[in-house]
């Protein structure tokens, strides 16, 4: 490999790398405010927590962004 090649494929991994983080803190922020607005709906966290496949003490974290 030669060395502008080894450069471009280092910028290339940490441009994705950047771009999902970005995306994924997008996704836990929604997911967050859904969960939120769930129990201001008047959901517990264990019917919240059985909707989404987690347990109940998972989501009270979520909600407090932990």
């Amino acid at each position: 490999m030669t060395e502008a090649a080894r450069e471009k494929a280092l910028r290339a991994v940490k441009a994705a790398q950047r771009d999902f983080d970005r995306k994924t803190a997008k996704v836990h922020a929604a997911r967050r405010k859904v969960f939120e607005e769930a129990q201001e709906a008047g959901l517990t966290l264990r019917e919240i927590g059985q909707q989404a496949g987690l347990h109940h003490t998972t989501v009270g974290e979520i909600i407090r962004g932990r």
